[in-house]
């Protein structure tokens, strides 16, 4: 039986023998942690749609000292990521979330505010679909460099500089209305990005994805 039962949001899943998952999830309780989902990619499991990244969920997990992989028992869905899979843009951007977070988040570090800007960005596009897709990817971004520890003084356009100053005190859900196009707050995301980067020593794959978005015409 297992002995723990978390708050979860799940970060990145792997392939592991024939039918078998490698699962990174940030619980609320214990920080980011490591298990296996045995027999998750069989039709009939006990984790449902509860192993796909951004999914938030309540994680039953045998928690042991001197392991690194957990065993993963089951999950219970609590907020479900596919809304996001239906936009390019949506997708792009939980991808973006999913593996800066994985790639910042220490391992058994509990961070309350990291997992809750997690779950408010990604609702922040379940809300408002496309058109908040930047602007969360913005906001995440910003708070994530803030959160570890390393946010410097950036050099910014004013408009750039008017939308970050309004983030760092402001929640999401109060921020002045403006028409998000994939160009908005470019330079403020590309010196964030390239601080995350910077920080986890290696580059962030979806960064690709996300700059095709603010590149688009």
């Amino acid at each position: 039986m297992p002995v723990r039962v978390s708050e979860s949001i799940i970060l990145r899943t792997y392939p592991l023998r024939e039918a078998d998952l490698i699962v990174s999830f940030f619980t609320r309780d214990e920080g980011k942690l490591r298990g296996v989902a045995k027999r998750a990619r069989r039709p009939a499991n006990r984790f449902g749609g509860g192993m796909e990244r951004l999914s938030y969920v309540n994680m039953h997990y045998d928690l042991r000292e001197n392991r690194e992989l957990m065993t993963l028992d089951s999950c219970e869905l609590l907020r479900s990521q596919f809304p996001l899979s239906g936009d390019y843009s949506t997708t792009v951007v939980g991808d973006f979330i999913a593996e800066t977070a994985d790639h910042m988040l220490p391992a058994n570090e509990p961070n309350e505010r990291f997992f809750r800007l997690i779950l408010t960005a990604t609702a922040h596009m379940i809300q408002r679909g496309a058109e908040g897709a930047m602007e969360a990817a913005t906001y995440f971004s910003l708070w994530a460099v803030r959160l570890s520890g390393f946010l410097p003084e950036l050099e910014l356009e004013e408009e750039d500089h008017a939308i970050a100053s309004e983030m760092l005190v402001t929640p999401i859900q109060k921020l002045t209305p403006r028409t998000w196009s994939p160009a908005t707050a470019r330079g403020l995301r590309r010196q964030l990005i390239s601080l995350m980067e910077e920080h986890v020593e290696r580059r962030i794959l979806s960064v690709r994805a996300l700059e095709g978005l603010a590149s688009a015409p």
